[in-house]
């Protein structure tokens, strides 16, 4: 029975140098691949970097790992010719696999999210000059927010020889040709002033290019919510650094 008790004190003993060693080599790799990426994709900060399942050492061994997660605060994504700023992006990478030298990794897919804030995304839509709709009447954008629900609130300025308005819409969002795509339920209202719908239409709905994020992930889906639209991203077959 002692024997069997010392081999029991020394197996716990080994299993927690073991735990030790691991976590301190997660460590290690999370903030080698946070510095890895930060330079990969010409970022501000450094990203989050965070290395799901147990043992790593164990996941190293074979040449891959389970789960990858990443967050990217202000990432600076392109928009056409401009860039847009996402507030919050994280991804989580599934499948990654490395080379032996440890320099380059892909991953398998990926799923995630972006927030773009509505003030950001309203300054890649105000660039538009403001738009003839009806004989000596122009009509831009001049806000965006939440409009309650899965809505946009879009927010025009209307000027007419009588003075400006300052009419709101509700707009549907989505995907559409890898563009955040909104389209209101209904024009806006600008007094006794006959509108051409197609004219309104071609200031108040819009689709916005957000292009060039991390590893080649896309947009998926997008909803409005309280703080900005948030989208889902996804993508398979990625090149993560290298």
């Amino acid at each position: 029975m002692r024997a069997l008790r010392i081999l029991l004190i020394f197996a716990v003993i080994v299993g927690g140098l073991f735990v030790i060693a691991d976590r301190v080599a997660v460590n290690f790799a999370e903030d080698k691949a946070a510095d890895k990426i930060r330079t990969s994709e010409g970022l501000a900060s450094t990203p989050d970097v965070s290395i799901n399942g147990f043992p790593f050492l164990t996941q190293v061994a074979g040449g891959s790992l389970d789960d990858v997660e990443i967050g990217i605060k202000d990432y600076e994504a392109k928009s056409g010719s401009d860039s847009i700023r996402i507030a919050d992006l994280r991804a989580e990478m599934h499948g990654v696999t490395f080379d032996s030298s440890y320099s380059s990794a892909t991953a398998d897919s990926a799923t995630g999210t972006a927030v773009i804030s509505y003030d950001e995304l309203l300054k890649a839509v105000k660039k538009q000059d403001p738009a003839e709709v009806a004989p000596g009447i122009t009509a831009s954008i001049e806000g965006l927010s939440y409009g309650g629900g899965d809505k946009v609130k879009v927010t025009v300025a209307v000027k007419t020889p009588l003075g400006t308005l300052h009419p709101h819409v509700l707009s549907s969002v989505k995907v559409a040709d890898g563009k955040v795509s909104a389209r209101a339920d209904s024009l806006p209202r600008a007094g006794a002033f006959d509108l051409a719908e197609n004219r309104v239409r071609g200031v108040i709905d819009f689709q916005q290019a957000i292009d060039d994020l991390p590893a080649g992930i896309k947009l998926d889906k997008v909803q409005a919510a309280q703080d900005g639209m948030e989208i889902s991203v996804k993508g398979s077959d990625l090149k993560l650094v290298g």
